[in-house]
């Protein structure tokens, strides 16, 4: 009996092994000088042949590759100690791996690894992948800058704790893919430009939890750069934001639908533009989002909402689509501490002239800000969003320059309702701190200037 008791914990063991493809195996050198592409794409594919398992990164190893690409059933797995190492010459990085979607940017086409029509694969590990994005490597008069990940029509996607650094451009794409988990990673994109995080275009079923990001451009985007393929069902909770841009953009690239976001229980520090920015250009229409549990520091706009119009995707129509709709959203539960930021710090919700933002609640806030507003910037008037104000670039806060508001600025907007809000000021501020702009259909309850009940000559309407 113990004799088959060990046979079958044998065969049991081997199948195990069987399942397991290590690059040293395959000729990798993994000394981090040697390119060792061809040895990784060769245990990826076999991997795949045979029906799935894991690609071994191994500790203690720096595996030097340009383009590789990931294949149905195949987990990565870059272990604690390892390195996968994207190559500093840009003709290691192929082709053939589909492009970036924003216009005015082929230098960011290609990417480090790519997958395509791929389905169940995952990146895990405790390890490192590590772009190598520095500018001394890649820049538009090198040939351009790869980003690290690109993944389309692609389905059931894991990543799960690994650590991705120094892309020379976006960190990830996912283009048209479902099922999508995303757990315990860390990204840090601070070597180069446009350094987004995480970009999900025309995805559904995403699910982002316990990440940390650290990036030099957007830190998760959702984007729709199809008209036939809406970003929808989307879950991000339990993670920590910093970036030299906004945290989490929404929009921008819009030509399909979003439907069904959910963000909660989530720290945002040192932000130079927005916490959530939401924007809507191409001609989709928007609904159904909630946000909660938000804690955010020096994040000068810890709501920045825009509905107009701009074409933004390198396949957009050169026609301004018309535009459609942007509804229902909650947000509920944000502290948002801006004392030490300048007095350009607002919550800047607006649409356009007859194209209202509808049903936005905002409620339970706790807002402190510098102050330090003047008369001039109590009488500005804030411009409107047309293209004559965007030019060939996006709507961003600095087309408008200072809010004559302190800590609220609505406009354009139909169906707005505040209740429960505290706004704590540090210095003087002459602006008002709440302006309503061809508001309709509001309520305003329980809103507090420095813990005193607001007044009724402290909000203005228009």
């Amino acid at each position: 009996m113990k004799k088959i008791f060990l046979i079958i914990i044998l065969c049991f063991s081997l199948q195990i092994i069987a399942k397991e493809y290590n690059v040293l195996d395959y000729g990798a050198k993994a000394d981090g000088v040697t390119l060792d592409t061809k040895a990784v794409q060769t245990a990826i594919d076999l991997c795949s042949k045979e029906g799935g398992g894991t690609v071994l990164i191994p500790s203690g190893k720096t595996v030097l590759i340009g383009t590789i690409y990931m294949k149905d059933f195949v987990t990565l797995h870059v272990e604690n100690g390892a390195v996968l190492l994207g190559s500093p010459n840009y003709e290691d990085y192929a082709t053939d791996t589909h492009k970036n979607t924003y216009k005015n940017e082929p230098h960011m086409d290609r990417c480090l690894i790519f997958a395509r029509d791929a389905k169940s694969f995952a990146i895990e590990g405790y390890g490192t992948i590590d772009g190598n994005g520095y500018m001394k490597n890649f820049s538009k008069k090198k040939g351009g800058r790869p980003m690290l990940l690109r993944f389309m029509n692609c389905s059931k996607i894991h990543m799960r704790d690994i650590t991705l650094i120094n892309p020379a451009a976006w960190t990830s794409a996912w283009l048209y893919c479902d099922e999508i988990v995303v757990d315990g990673i860390k990204i840090h994109s601070r070597v180069n430009n446009n350094g987004d995080g995480l970009d999900f275009d025309g995805c559904t079923n995403v699910r982002v939890s316990n990440s940390s990001f650290d990036t030099s451009d957007d830190s998760i985007c959702l984007q729709t750069s199809r008209a036939d393929k809406p970003c929808k069902d989307i879950v991000i909770t339990n993670c920590v934001f910093t970036s030299k841009w906004a945290a989490m953009r929404i929009g921008l690239a819009s030509r399909g639908n979003f439907e069904s976001v959910t963000v909660s229980n989530c720290t945002f520090h040192d932000i130079q533009d927005a916490g959530l920015k939401i924007q809507m250009n191409e001609g989709g229409e928007m609904k159904n989002m909630s946000f909660s549990n938000l804690v955010m520091k020096n994040v000068p706009r810890p709501i920045f909402m825009t509905f107009c119009q701009q074409r933004a995707g390198v396949d957009a129509p050169m026609d301004m689509l018309p535009m459609k709709a942007m509804h229902s959203f909650v947000f509920d539960g944000i502290i948002a501490d801006n004392s030490e930021l300048d007095k350009n710090s607002a919550f800047f919700i607006t649409g356009m002239p007859n194209n209202y933002i509808t049903d936005i609640q905002l409620t339970n806030v706790q807002f402190t800000v510098s102050g330090g507003g003047t008369k001039e910037d109590a009488s500005n008037k804030i411009k409107e969003y047309t293209l004559e104000t965007l030019g060939d670039w996006w709507p961003e806060f600095g087309k408008v320059g200072t809010l004559p508001a302190s800590g609220i600025y609505a406009r354009h907007i139909k169906g707005l309702f505040i209740n429960n809000v505290q706004i704590n000021t540090v210095n003087a501020d002459v602006r008002l701190p709440i302006i309503f702009d061809d508001v309709l259909d509001s309520n305003v309850s329980n809103i507090f200037i420095n813990r005193k009940p607001l007044s009724k000559n402290q909000i203005r309407r228009n």
